[in-house]
């Protein structure tokens, strides 16, 4: 909708990361900016598809624990590793029945035969000459464009990211597999008389192997994880003096969890928490009109803890109160009260201790 609500980070294995949200765009920019970003983080916590554009690049639907949609089509794999990670672990699987494996990879492409993991094998080298920058033997950076062609690359051909192949080396006859860190691209090629590569039928040896790299390969998949900090008021609705609430999570005598969820004590000052809206109740995330994001969170911990950490106890009442009478004396009981299966995978709070940073 023509505003800017995050940006693109950095990619790990392929996993493109995306930071969205956050204090400069919910109060920083205009007004609208604030709502449709405030709109996008509501969305995405409580595990509904939202639908950004990446300034120069692809439009991106994100829905937590739903595989990513880009340009309109569905992502399937998630790869395996780079090529390089490819190579070394499938390479005594392709050793006797290939004498050279590309595995193309818009990160680090793997040449097997110059890669350790050949050299290990004593696989004897293929002559072949790549395109893109050489890092360490056999890795190579750079060998195309990003795209959605192979292995995550701009390119169709696989064949058009060698150069060439060295006299005296290359032999004809020389079996050459080329394929993407998903499997899902593969050919065969054999080198003629004038060691041009030929494709040919695949193997049924060689197809078990690239079979076997897509079934190492995890679905894609959205992961959304929640970035917030307990702000004072909420530190003081805790405790009279705040800051040993705050030093009492440090000394792990306190959990926190949201929703029930584990969350992650970031290091540093503070009480900032990271947690997996998946692991969340459905409907967790509401909004106010600063425009913030409101999301639970829980502080749990002895009795004996509590009051030590200089806690509200005269305040504390029975859980069974509380879900027949309200929060307060004359509240009323909960109206909107709803019962939900925990996630199975969430431990009880107060058995174990935070997740510290």
């Amino acid at each position: 909708k023509g505003e800017v609500v995050g940006h693109v980070t950095t990619a790990e294995y392929g996993s493109q990361m995306l930071s969205l949200g956050g204090v400069h765009h919910l109060t920083g920019g205009s007004k609208k900016e604030g709502r449709l970003t405030l709109e996008l983080m509501q969305l995405l916590g409580n595990k509904k598809p939202a639908e950004c554009i990446i300034d120069g690049g692809a439009s991106i639907v994100i829905q937590a624990g739903r595989a990513p949609i880009v340009n309109g089509v569905e992502e399937q794999r998630m790869r395996v590793g780079c090529g390089s990670a490819a190579v070394g672990i499938f390479a005594r699987q392709f050793a006797g029945v290939a004498d050279e494996v590309v595995v193309v990879d818009d990160h680090i492409t793997g040449v097997l035969t110059q890669h350790q993991a050949g050299r290990c094998l004593d696989m004897a080298p293929s002559g072949i000459e790549m395109r893109g920058r050489k890092s360490t033997p056999g890795r190579y950076f750079q060998v195309a464009n990003p795209g959605n062609g192979w292995g995550g690359t701009d390119i169709d051909d696989p064949l058009s990211i060698i150069e060439g192949w060295e006299e005296g080396v290359a032999r004809p006859g020389l079996r050459l597999l080329m394929t993407s860190t998903t499997g899902e691209h593969a050919q065969w090629y054999v080198l003629d008389d004038q060691l041009q590569p030929v494709e040919q039928p695949m193997p049924a040896e060689v197809r078990r192997i690239v079979d076997r790299i897509g079934e190492n390969c995890e679905p894609s998949l959205c992961t959304v994880l929640f970035l917030g900090g307990a702000g004072g008021s909420l530190r003081a609705g805790v405790s009279e003096n705040p800051v040993l609430l705050t030093r009492a999570i440090k000394k792990a005598l306190v959990n926190v969890t949201c929703g029930g969820a584990p969350a992650y004590v970031w290091p540093g000052g503070g009480i900032t928490v990271m947690v997996d809206v998946m692991r969340m109740p459905d409907n967790s995330f509401g909004t106010v009109p600063t425009p913030a994001i409101v999301a639970p969170i829980e502080f749990s911990m002895r009795l004996d803890d509590y009051a030590a950490l200089g806690g509200h106890t005269a305040s504390v009442f029975p859980l069974e109160q509380a879900l027949s009478r309200g929060a307060w004396q004359d509240d009323g009981a909960p109206l909107a009260r709803q019962w939900q299966q925990i996630d199975a995978a969430n431990p009880w709070p107060l058995a174990q201790p935070p997740m510290l940073g």
